[in-house]
């Protein structure tokens, strides 16, 4: 499946096995802590619930739980890259 980027018209293919991890990824939008110089992370505190919802064993809650972290990571990475560009 692919999803468009809404800063960019460019098209993101996600493989099928990494749906789950983007659907909950996309359902975290609004679950930033916000600092004075933009996102610092995700608020855990609500995605714990989400996985938990999942009805997931053991090792797929902490696979997904990584999936989620890399993805932040690159999220967080993106932004740094963008405020950067802008001053």
């Amino acid at each position: 499946m692919a999803v468009a980027a809404k800063s960019q018209e460019v098209e993101i293919e996600v493989w099928p096995e990494n749906w789950p991890a983007f659907d909950l990824f996309s359902r975290l939008r609004t679950q930033w802590f916000v600092g004075f110089g933009g996102p610092t992370g995700l608020r855990y505190e609500a995605v714990y619930p989400l996985l938990d919802r999942m009805d997931l064993s053991t090792a797929e809650w902490a696979q997904m739980f990584s999936d989620l972290q890399v993805m932040e990571a690159a999220a967080l990475q993106q932004i740094s890259d963008d405020i950067s560009a802008d001053t």
